[in-house]
């Protein structure tokens, strides 16, 4: 059966209209904001004796302030209250906010519209933990990453519409400001329609206690996120987004007048191709992993983020400004090394979409359910503050008499720096991408009857040991983080026992060898279990040497016996022609005729129930799912 498209969901009540009131947040927050920097960037005596300056760098930072504020609130009331009626109070406000900023338009009235910017910000505070918390009440682990790829694509679309349109309609003649009140409430009455048609979402914590010091609360939730190390440094990485996509955004307006010789469209181009990017790799983020939650996705996305950050230097460098001042954004696309630009600008965005996606469904999936809208929460508290220090960066840089082009390069090293950090600290991120580039360059492997690995909870693997890449193909295949257990003597093995090790195998050793170890590795076999984890084990005890499926030892029955848990079968194909196999016959020769990208395959099998397991009843299971295929 044909997997359905993520775009599947959007027809779905689960999903369609959480999306759109989303959307329609986002595109709000934009026309608003950028409206009201138009004007008082170009029509600034006729609203204020301020410097402009000051109130457009004023006006994101008040905007930022409430995530410091109210974050951990927003958290606590995610988590304690039902989602779609939170979600509906917060369009209310959305509306109420929008009046208030209506009469400001009408009235002149600057401090109105900065009072409605500061409630913009408590608006978003309040729906970002119930945004991603919503998510994993409603989707399917496997459909984790594709609604998260549709919500962050209708996001920047939603941000990339917004700024356009609050740019166009402000500044239209007569009555600019009029149309902008309007457009406003409008957009605002559409978010709470569709509010209205999200599902009842249960609360997670119904009982739970709110916290009004929101220091005290924020800190608490820093504190308990990092008990889950992956978690915390998923968070971390996310902020970290925010953090060189904040850099980046900020610079485009000058970037796009002083370097680029370019008018407003040209700025408002710059814009584009990056929410594009954005868009297209947040989408793409869906076929790459194969619908699973794939962070072996992140380091790939790093790697494109700093590449193509250090190519923006050199082909700012290379730009051939024109003469003339404020060239529109026709002129600018036929300037020489303008493509090159706009083609760093958007892989940057495409890179920035594998990124961040994986890292959010991540973070969806291995956060304590009860508690993820008050992570969301605090991950929403550090991207504010790595976005004010993007900010302070900047001005210390650009102070020091940096270029645009220089901070661009700056950027992107401290990304390298920042990514290579992240991985030394969780090696998972790397093996996953080895995992994920295995199957992607090398090979293509097909997954048979996936869903008959859980979804949740622990459960035994059994497969057949056809080469050294087996815990390989079986980990980029998996839906779930997978422990193997491994012979002793390969784990301690230099480059395959750093594989295993960075994968949290387990190391066991024959009874006959090694009595006291054996027993120390069921031990942590059934742990690992009792913990709901997945662990595989080959029962062959070693790569076969004839291509055939060996006899099963006896241990796996005693394992299955001790932790009641369900035994899933399952069958490497196409693995005994690899050069990484015990198979001598003309290796290199055999490996280069079956060409690139060869097809493999992993074949589940139904699952056995504890009490059932013999080893020769799965040697027969596994050695039928395998098939002729060797």
């Amino acid at each position: 059966m044909r997997k359905a498209s993520q775009f599947s969901l959007l027809s779905q009540r689960r999903f369609g209209p959480f999306f759109w009131t989303q959307f329609f947040g986002a595109f709000n927050d934009n026309l608003f904001k950028t409206a009201l920097m138009v004007v008082i960037a170009y029509d600034a005596l006729s609203w204020t004796t301020i410097n402009p300056s000051t109130i457009t760098n004023l006006i994101p930072g008040l905007f930022i302030l409430p995530y410091v504020i109210f974050s951990a609130t927003a958290g606590q009331l995610a988590d304690k209250f039902e989602k779609s009626s939170l979600a509906r109070f917060v369009k209310w406000m959305e509306l109420a906010i929008m009046a208030i900023a209506a009469a400001g338009w009408l009235t002149h009235t600057l401090w109105l519209l900065v009072a409605a910017v500061v409630g913009m910000g408590i608006h978003s505070t309040l729906f970002g933990p119930v945004k991603y918390a919503y998510l994993p009440q409603h989707l399917k682990t496997t459909e984790l990453i594709g609604g998260n790829g549709v919500i962050e694509m209708g996001t920047f679309v939603g941000i990339l519409l917004g700024e356009i349109m609050g740019a166009v309609l402000v500044v239209h003649q007569p009555g600019g400001v009029q149309l902008v009140a309007g457009a406003t409430i409008v957009v605002a009455l559409l978010g709470l329609v569709a509010s209205y048609r999200i599902p009842y979402t249960a609360a997670v914590d119904p009982g739970l206690r709110i916290n009004p010091n929101f220091v005290q609360e924020s800190l608490r939730n820093l504190r308990f996120s990092r008990q889950n190390r992956t978690v915390f440094l998923a968070m971390l990485g996310n902020s970290w987004f925010w953090f060189y996509g904040a850099l980046i955004l900020a610079q485009f307006p000058v970037y796009a007048k002083d370097v680029l010789r370019g008018d407003h469209n040209v700025f408002v181009l710059l814009l584009t191709v990056f929410s594009l990017g954005i868009g297209a790799g947040s989408l793409l983020c869906e076929r790459l992993s194969g619908g699973k939650i794939e962070i072996g996705l992140v380091p790939f996305g790093a790697f494109g983020l700093t590449l193509f950050g250090i190519d923006l230097y050199f082909a700012s460098l290379g730009y051939a400004a024109p003469a003339a001042i404020g060239i529109g954004a026709g002129s600018f696309v036929a300037q020489a090394g303008a493509l090159r630009i706009l083609f760093d600008i958007v892989l940057i965005g495409v890179f920035g979409g594998f990124f961040i996606v994986p890292l959010f469904a991540l973070i969806q999936s291995r956060c304590d359910p009860k508690h993820l809208s008050r992570t969301i929460a605090g991950m929403n508290i550090l991207n504010a503050l790595f976005m004010v220090a993007a900010a302070g960066l900047a001005i210390v840089l650009l102070g020091q008499g940096a270029t645009i082009a220089q901070l661009f390069l700056v950027t992107a090293l401290l990304n390298a720096l920042v990514a290579i950090y992240i991985f030394t600290l969780v090696p998972e991120f790397l093996l996953r991408f080895l995992a994920w580039l295995l199957i992607h360059t090398l090979h293509r492997v097909k997954g048979v009857n996936l869903e008959r690995i859980p979804s949740h909870g622990g459960a035994l693997l059994v497969c057949n040991h056809v080469s050294y890449v087996d815990a390989l193909v079986i980990m980029a295949v998996s839906p779930r983080p997978i422990r193997f257990v491994v012979d002793q003597g390969i784990f301690n093995l230099s480059l395959l026992g750093w594989l295993f090790k960075t994968a949290n195998a387990i190391p066991i050793a024959p009874a006959s060898e090694a009595p006291g170890q054996a027993e120390q590795a069921y031990a942590v076999i059934a742990q690992a279990l009792a913990d709901g984890d997945l662990v595989c084990i080959f029962p062959e005890g070693k790569l076969t040497k004839t291509g055939e499926v060996d006899a099963f030892k006896g241990g796996i029955a005693k394992i299955a016996a001790q932790t009641r848990v369900p035994v899933i079968p399952m069958a490497l194909c196409g693995l005994w022609a690899h050069f990484l196999s015990r198979n001598d016959d003309r290796r290199f020769e055999r490996t280069f005729r079956r060409g690139w990208r060869s097809q493999l395959a992993l074949a589940i099998g139904h699952p056995v129930a504890a009490q059932d397991v013999t080893p020769q009843a799965l040697h027969d299971q596994v050695q039928a799912l395998r098939g002729n295929w060797r």
